[in-house]
């Protein structure tokens, strides 16, 4: 069921967002060479800790999955597009990577969902272009959400872009609602067409992450249950922001 938050709901979501955005920020500054995504994870668990928050994640169990998820942050690099596990198996970073870092947050019993892909050191031309294409995706998806539009409108307008640059649009994942829960409905895919969907509410509250690939849209879904990889093997980008819909625009709460 789609819901809409109260003002009141929405200033919880508004602090939770702002405490959010600076632990991915300090988890990101920690990114470089030799860093490995156990430490990120110990990091970000320790923020939130201090925060006086939760970490979403830690111990969720998604639709479908046979265990919860192990641990507070997921750290996805290069070839994994998301919810790559970051303490189960040494993941050392290395030089020219790029890193996914998806975060949730639970505040004062609200929910909001965020990532960011970073640099590890100094990357080749190609992973830069990735990068901010698929921070650009995320802006014009935000740019698209207004009250009294339809969620078939974000897609559209990240599809419009991206489509002529040749990068693959993950299908299989997609945006959600957040909030009450840290998935729920409506579902929200970066491609699309305008008018179409769920129509936009004022006070819908949702998070959108584009996810795109240097190759095929395709994603394999390894046997710890959660960490995607593109088919192909080829590198992937993801961002994403919590949102609340306002009558004129959206206000991305996560920042």
């Amino acid at each position: 069921m789609i819901t809409i938050k109260k003002p009141e709901e929405i200033a919880i979501l508004r602090e939770g967002g702002k405490r959010h955005a600076e632990i991915l920020r300090q988890v990101a500054a920690a990114v470089a060479p030799g860093a490995t995504a156990a430490a990120l994870n110990t990091l970000a668990e320790k923020l939130i800790k201090e925060s006086g928050d939760e970490a979403a994640f830690l111990g969720y169990t998604p639709r479908g999955a046979r265990r919860p998820y192990p641990a507070g942050l997921c750290v996805s690099v290069n070839e994994e597009v998301v919810h790559g596990i970051p303490n189960e198996q040494e993941k050392i970073l290395r030089e020219g990577d790029i890193v996914s870092l998806d975060l949730g947050l639970r505040h004062d019993d609200l929910f909001t969902d965020s990532a960011i892909t970073v640099p590890v050191g100094k990357i080749d031309p190609a992973a830069e272009k990735l990068i901010e294409t698929t921070k650009n995706a995320l802006a014009i998806g935000i740019g698209a959400a207004c009250g009294g539009g339809h969620i078939g409108d974000i897609g559209a307008a990240i599809e419009k872009f991206v489509k002529p640059l040749g990068y693959g649009i993950v299908r299989d994942l997609a945006g959600h609602g957040v909030g009450y829960a840290i998935h729920e409905s409506p579902f929200v895919p970066n491609f699309g067409k305008k008018g179409k969907g769920e129509k936009l509410l004022p006070g819908m509250v949702l998070a959108i992450e584009p996810m795109l690939n240097e190759g095929t849209e395709k994603v394999i879904l390894d046997n710890d249950g959660y960490t995607y990889r593109t088919a192909d093997g080829k590198r992937s980008a993801h961002f994403e922001h919590t949102i609340v819909i306002t009558d004129s625009g959206a206000e991305i709460l996560t920042q």
